[in-house]
């Protein structure tokens, strides 16, 4: 416990040592472990964590992460194909729909988004590709949350290509909380037992 405590880790009632976050509520605590920072490819699960990280923008990630069943039937579970097809109706409904964020910017950007994508795909691009070319190499663990930058040269330049793609409500910091939650960067503290397990599942690359 002392050793968890001088490297800024909350050991849990299981005996595992987390970053302090991941044990603050039940939601986060299942999130840290199972999620945050395991490297993923999937198109799918990746577009959903751009959508839901630029509805995060300027709010808690817990009340978005509280909320995410309420987004994935809000906008069919974050399907390309569907969601852009929405129009100024599906706008409408969505700004009346009190399980998620009710921010007109926000809404629209999400479905330019999807757009965007679906275009991608047509031409034989992935999400996948574009975000995973941007990948760091990695880097040494944080010792403490005080080390976790907001932005690095790697997510300006990720915000940047999505941007130049048409992509909407994506900066370099909300870039970065991606890059955190799709798994290119191991930002847990050292000690915790959920950064080995992202970095025994980080992708060799090519």
């Amino acid at each position: 416990m002392e050793d968890a405590q001088a490297s800024n880790l909350v050991v849990g009632d299981d005996g595992r040592a987390r970053c302090p976050w991941g044990i603050s509520t039940a939601d986060y605590l299942r999130y840290h472990d199972t999620e945050w920072g395991r490297p993923t490819t999937d198109e799918g699960i990746l577009f959903e964590k751009i959508c839901l990280e630029g509805f995060q923008s300027g709010l808690s990630w817990l009340t978005i992460l509280r909320k995410r069943e309420n987004f994935r039937a809000a906008f069919a579970h974050f399907e390309p194909s569907i969601v852009a097809a929405f129009d100024e109706t599906d706008v409408e409904r969505l700004l009346t729909d009190a399980g998620i964020i009710r921010h007109r910017g926000k809404i629209n950007a999400t479905i330019n988004n999807a757009r965007v994508l679906a275009s991608m795909h047509c031409n034989g691009e992935t999400l996948s590709e574009v975000i995973w070319n941007h990948c760091p190499p990695l880097g040494p663990a944080p010792q403490s949350g005080a080390d976790v930058p907001a932005t690095t040269t790697e997510s300006a330049a990720l915000a940047k290509d999505l941007k130049h793609r048409g992509f909407q409500f994506i900066g370099p910091t909300t870039a970065y909380a991606a890059m955190q939650a799709m798994g290119l960067v191991n930002d847990h503290i050292e000690g915790c037992w959920v950064r080995t397990a992202c970095l025994d599942e980080r992708p060799t690359p090519e």
